[in-house]
C-alpha cells in the first residue's frame, strides 16, 4: 500500500519536468545577466579610478618605498 502511494507521488510528467527546467533556466539567466551588468559597471568604475590623480600618487609612493622583503628582492 505504502509502496504504491510512494511511486505515484514520485511520478513527474513531461510537462511538469519541462516547466521546472524552464523556471530554473530563467532564474539562472537572470542571475547571469545581473552579473554581466555588474561586471561592466565595475569595469567602468575601475577605468575612471585609474585615470584619477589619486591612483598615480599612490603608484609613485609605492615605487619609492622598499619592497619590505627580509632578504631583499631575490
Amino acid at each position: 500500500m505504502y509502496k504504491i502511494l510512494l511511486t505515484k507521488a514520485l511520478i513527474v510528467t513531461t510537462t511538469q519536468l519541462t516547466m521546472i527546467l524552464i523556471s530554473v533556466a530563467t532564474v539562472f539567466l537572470v542571475l547571469i545577466s545581473i552579473a554581466i551588468v555588474k561586471m561592466y559597471k565595475l569595469k567602468a568604475e575601475n577605468k575612471k579610478l585609474m585615470q584619477t590623480n589619486a591612483f598615480k600618487d599612490y603608484e609613485d609612493s609605492t615605487e619609492e618605498t622598499p619592497s619590505g622583503h627580509l632578504y631583499g628582492d631575490n
